[in-house]
């Protein structure tokens, strides 16, 4: 038994990603790209299209679940495709996919349970990267709040670039979680209070047009509701 057999599933929560899904696709390093799911959560675009000119395995929601029940679908199926690693990339190119190996790596060696991207390395290179001023301020107030909370020391909980061992997912029940987007903390905060160990890598910032990104409304609405889960914890 090689550690280095476990298989490693990419997927890829897709909402509208016309413009930036293939870009993505592109990125991910050729030896991933055996194993990547697209869920698409109803779009309106030519998501699906795109997705199955590329050769991904799609599923689509005929309606919009929300983009934590489009997770609880990509973690199903990763799971019950028999993956050792499941890496979720955002298609919306704010990541850098071609960096996939540094999130997998530490947890096919076993020293993670969990693999985060980490925007977040200095304030300028962060601000130039086109990260709205306000984002950035409430992603380090919520991150430090965080950090207390749950004792960890970690640079960023709000990233779209993680990668999980199959045994993490299989320990967290996440189908009780919200379908919205407070489910990337509800994973995490569960996962930290399980002792799971999450580890993170720094990744570069690209914030542009086409990137898909939550409103102020969606953020502050967001924001407050981890805070809660904090105070429920």
């Amino acid at each position: 038994y090689k550690m280095s057999t476990k298989k490693v599933v990419i997927v890829m929560p897709a909402y509208n990603a016309e413009k930036t899904l293939e870009k993505t696709y592109k990125d991910i390093p050729q030896k991933y790209k055996k194993h990547v799911l697209l869920v698409d959560d109803g779009s309106h675009d030519k998501t699906v299209k795109i997705a199955k000119k590329l050769h991904i395995k799609t599923i689509v929601h005929p309606q919009n679940r929300g983009y934590g029940g489009n997770q609880k679908t990509c973690y199903t199926v990763a799971l019950s495709e028999g993956a050792g690693v499941v890496v979720m990339i955002h298609p919306d190119y704010q990541y850098d996919a071609t960096l996939t190996e540094e999130l997998v790596r530490p947890i096919i060696e076993g020293r993670f349970d969990i693999m985060l991207g980490s925007r977040i390395r200095t304030r300028s290179e962060v601000l130039s990267g086109g990260m709205p001023q306000y984002k950035y301020f409430a992603n380090r107030f919520l991150t430090i709040i965080e950090n207390i909370f749950l004792g960890l020391n970690l640079s960023e909980y709000h990233t779209g670039f993680r990668a999980f061992s199959s045994k993490s997912l299989k320990k967290i029940a996440f189908h009780k979680f919200s379908d919205d987007f407070v489910f990337d903390q509800q994973l995490l905060i569960e996962a930290a209070k399980m002792d799971l160990r999450i580890g993170e890598t720094p990744v570069p910032v690209r914030y542009f047009p086409d990137a898909s990104s939550i409103n102020f409304n969606r953020s502050l609405k967001y924001g407050l509701q981890t805070l809660w889960l904090l105070i429920e914890s």
